[in-house]
């Protein structure tokens, strides 16, 4: 016991006599004790703009601009004291902070005119701060192993992707070679196929000029007979008389032609020869013709349920609409493709003559497949067969290029200095707080979706790490705020034996903070990067 106790005596007096000797200045650090010797009782401002009296320094007064005269009281504004706090870690504190009643150094020295009280608890607290210190370095340690073996499978999983990307190369160019082959041949068969339909083409195409003539033909025969019919005195004119006397274009339905309705007919005149009957009357009585003989029959108010409100309104309007012109509008609209109908019927009634079943007749009847010669027909399937041929080999090509283009983006990732962090690309991560779920899917995206059901949210996709200690990822350009920017979430990374979210927030709007833990973040390649950890 007397050794320890006689040590202490003599490094006491070895104190005394140094700080008697050479006193040291409050609030500097002692490696830069030397800068404040005394040099013939001046002292130059660090600044050099001003040279004060040495006595001077820490007199409560600020003289230099840079504040490095009061380096131990709160005289500058700017200025900065330094705790020694022996047994711990020294501190800097703004001056502003000297002698204000709040103990900042756990030595105390921040307060020595002040009624603060303070303790010197220096050496409590440096004991509980080396216990963490000795328990992060045993995280790091073990966590190190844990990413040493996650570099491993990293570097062995990008040499993998290195030798299919290589391998992909040579498949991809070969399939792109055969793609081309059968793109060469559907090329060359298409064109003989081509040739071969222009024969049945342009005979179908004479055949149809045939018929519209024909129908052409037809439908003027019938409008001529019409017009002889309704021509009663034979002069050469229908006029509103002779259409007065068939009901037929009795559209209000009061048991008599207008003659409103007669000149409506007649295209507001009073009376057409034959070439302005064809051209102008006739397209307005065929669709009311047609209703009358039964060949079309309009929509009516049994075929669909009348809506009440505005759409039974609408329909009661339609019926008491006593205007011949609306009325004969609406059927034209709605008998727009009668006149093919018509026709085919027609055409259908000729060809069915003689025969005894007419119970269930087409409404349309579907032209018959076109019947194609021999040759012809082995260069359709031919044809086909190649077209189908150049598809797979496309799909394949295009199967290729992506699996390539997929593979090319995992290498081009930074994974970390060792691959530490490959093993986790694509590995999703769940956090969940009172009314959300996130998510963080490594190097892809950060999502948020509601814990009582909806849709799921973008806050982010992948844009790389930010500064260059794979400390912090950044997941940018997420989905737009209401009158706001685009979300983004930064990604705080500390060192854990195992990988997971430890906490969300959200800072500034829209802008969401991510810490996790992962074992490929525990660096043990400096002493600074142990001391992060703290």
């Amino acid at each position: 016991m007397r050794l320890p106790i006689c040590l202490s005596i003599i490094i006491g007096f070895l104190s005394c006599a140094v700080l008697c000797d050479k006193p040291i200045l409050r609030g500097i650090d002692p490696s830069r004790a030397q800068l404040y010797a005394n040099k013939n009782d001046k002292f130059t401002c660090f600044d050099g703009k001003k040279t004060i009296k040495y006595t001077q320094l820490n007199d409560d007064y600020c003289d230099c601009e840079d504040a490095s005269d009061e380096p131990g009281t709160s005289a500058c504004t700017n200025g900065r004291f330094h705790c020694v706090n022996p047994g711990h870690k020294s501190l800097v504190i703004p001056s502003s902070r000297v002698n204000d009643g709040i103990c900042d150094c756990c030595d105390a020295s921040d307060e020595y005119f002040s009624r603060a009280n303070c303790i010197n608890n220096c050496i409590e607290l440096g004991s509980a701060d080396r216990i963490r210190e000795k328990q992060m370095a045993e995280l790091v340690k073990n966590g190190n192993q844990i990413r040493l073996e996650l570099s491993q499978k990293g570097k062995k999983q990008k040499e993998e992707q290195r030798l299919r990307m290589a391998d992909l190369e040579k498949s991809r160019d070969q399939a792109d070679k055969l793609r081309e082959e059968k793109r060469q041949i559907k090329i060359d068969v298409e064109n003989l196929e081509s040739d071969a339909l222009d024969v049945y083409r342009k005979a179908e195409d004479e055949i149809r000029k045939q018929r519209e003539q024909e129908e052409a033909v037809n439908s003027r025969q019938e409008a001529e007979e019409t017009f002889a019919k309704y021509d009663s005195n034979k002069d050469g004119k229908v006029d509103i008389i002779e259409l007065q006397t068939r009901v037929v274009f009795d559209r209000n339905r009061n048991g008599e032609v207008e003659i409103e309705e007669a000149r409506y007919f007649l295209d507001d005149n009073d009376a057409l020869e034959l070439e302005g009957f064809l051209t102008l009357a006739w397209p307005k009585m065929k669709p009311f013709l047609m209703l009358d003989s039964g060949l079309f029959k309009p929509p009516t108010r049994g075929d669909q349920p009348a809506d009440e409100g505005e759409d039974g309104e609408e329909q009661e309007a339609h019926e008491n609409n006593d205007d011949p012109a609306e009325e004969a509008e609406l059927l034209n609209e709605e008998t727009e493709n009668v006149d093919e109908q018509h026709d085919e019927n027609n055409e259908e009634e000729e060809d069915e003559e003689g025969h005894d079943d007419h119970d269930h007749e087409p409404e349309q009847q579907q032209p018959p497949p076109v019947q194609y010669d021999d040759e012809t027909q082995r260069i359709i399937e031919e044809a086909n067969e190649a077209r189908n041929q150049y598809d797979v080999a496309d799909r394949e090509f295009r199967e290729l290029d992506t699996e390539l283009n997929n593979i090319r983006k995992v290498l081009e990732k930074d994974f970390g200095p060792e691959e530490e962090f490959a093993p986790l690309n694509g590995e999703c991560f769940n956090f969940e707080d009172r009314e959300y779920v996130y998510k963080l899917c490594m190097f892809d995206k950060a999502t948020q979706q509601p814990k009582s059901g909806g849709s799921e949210t973008r806050l982010g996709n992948w844009d790389g790490w930010r500064g260059n200690d794979y400390r912090q990822m950044l997941y940018a350009n997420g989905a737009g705020c209401w009158n706001g920017p685009a979300r983004s979430v930064m990604v705080d990374i500390d060192c854990g034996l195992d990988t997971r979210i430890l906490s969300v927030t959200e800072p500034n709007r829209c802008e969401y903070n991510y810490r996790i833990q992962t074992p490929a973040a525990c660096f043990t390649s400096s002493t600074n990067e142990v001391h992060d950890e703290l």
